[in-house]
């Protein structure tokens, strides 16, 4: 992995930050500074605007209307994006569903489903955990039933990051009891305005509403969307789960955290010196940062396999367990440094229309839904705990 740039690089970066600066939008921007609530139509445009540069798919290859670009453009990219207040795009159908289909689909499926991926047109939730079924995912029972040319599906997701805005799910499905449990799941695409499908949404512990329970009653889903082969649908999932791990290492929003981390610790108060000139909190910001650098240089080393061709594998779960941390310690961190302006904590002012006047700085209203949210980055994508037996039993062999 080379990641002395070339002029061609260097100047790639230019172009993308001078994109940035001209393209964002000024209320996009504000919004993701303040911590405002993000809606659809928020996420829509930028999504739009990315795709009509061609760059709402670094990670895609180019036969598919990827960028097809190397290790270091992606690289630099990513990094350039957490320069700015950037939205995050929805990562469902861009980094998840859509490396299955293009992967494992059909050509039917690629041309009907990776067009509407790309533009924004089509928002996707993934239908993985039920309410018995979390890490322990292959335990799940939402059962489909082979009905002529379609599915009768029948059961319940919970935690469905984004089924209120989503169109499409990408479900586990149980088609056979027979054998080993990971050997009957099935990989369906489900139309989320098919008759049966009932979102009802979840209030987290930072007020707002990221996950739902989803159930599904007597769902028909036609054959033709289901991926690859029935009962083979655990192989799809691990692929997938490969992906959404790597992108839970969260290297780029952890770095801008860890900005907004030391602009709070460097501001003083009341004549009092700033934070930072504390010894103690200061080593601990540093060894925060030196997590975060030798996250980001594991997650290079991945990112240089897979452009060599290499399919990301079970040590993917080393950036999941080591991204999730050290997100959570910078966030307990920041907490630390607003001191009793984190403690007043009202959802509603995060929403636009909110009148009242802040409480402390501007910048603190935001700090501590995201402190509390993020304790469940240890838990979703597969619980920390499963991650490491996973290494221990599939990269280290024990």
């Amino acid at each position: 992995m080379d990641l002395a740039f070339s002029d061609d690089e260097i100047a790639f970066r230019e172009d993308v930050r001078a994109f940035l600066r001209d393209q964002l939008p000024t209320d996009l921007a504000e919004k993701v500074t303040a911590g405002t609530h993000i809606s659809k139509d928020d996420l829509v445009r930028w999504h739009r605007i990315l795709f009509e540069k061609g760059w709402i798919a670094p990670h895609w290859p180019a036969e598919f209307g990827g960028c097809g670009w190397n290790a270091n453009k992606r690289y630099i990219f990513d990094q350039v994006m957490t320069e700015f207040p950037t939205p995050e795009p929805v990562p469902f159908g861009l980094q998840m569903v859509g490396p299955v289909i293009y992967t494992f689909g059909t050509d039917a499926q690629k041309q009907r489903f990776l067009p509407k991926i790309l533009s924004g047109e089509e928002f996707w939730c993934q239908g993985y955990s039920e309410p018995s079924s979390g890490s322990d995912l292959a335990s799940l029972q939402t059962k489909a039933v082979s009905d002529g040319d379609h599915y009768i599906v029948n059961g319940t997701k919970t935690w469905t990051s984004s089924a209120h805005i989503a169109d499409w799910i990408f479900c586990l499905v149980r088609t056979s009891n027979e054998g080993k449990q990971q050997e009957g799941i099935t990989f369906l695409l489900i139309d989320m305005k098919s008759p049966g499908i009932d979102v009802q949404g979840i209030k987290t512990i930072d007020g707002d509403r990221h996950v739902n329970m989803t159930y599904f009653t007597d769902v028909r889903v036609p054959v033709e969307n289901r991926i690859g082969e029935e009962n083979k649908g655990w192989t799809y999932a691990k692929f997938l789960l490969g992906h959404e791990r790597t992108g839970i290492a969260e290297v780029g929003p952890s770095k801008r955290r860890l900005r907004r981390l030391k602009e709070i610790a460097s501001a003083e108060s009341d004549g009092s010196a700033a934070l930072i000139e504390d010894a103690a909190f200061a080593g601990r910001i540093a060894d925060a940062e030196i997590g975060l650098t030798a996250l980001e240089y594991l997650s290079l080393r991945f990112l240089a396999e897979e452009a060599a061709g290499r399919e990301i594998g079970p040590e993917a779960s080393m950036l999941k367990i080591r991204g999730s941390e050290i997100r959570q310690q910078i966030t307990e961190l920041t907490i630390e440094a607003l001191g009793y302006y984190a403690v007043p904590f009202e959802p509603d002012q995060l929403s636009e229309g909110w009148n009242e006047p802040a409480i402390g700085p501007d910048y603190a209203a935001a700090q501590m839904p995201d402190f509390m949210f993020s304790r469940a980055a240890t838990i979703y994508g597969g619980s920390n705990e499963i991650q490491r037996n996973i290494i221990a039993k599939m990269v280290l062999g024990l």
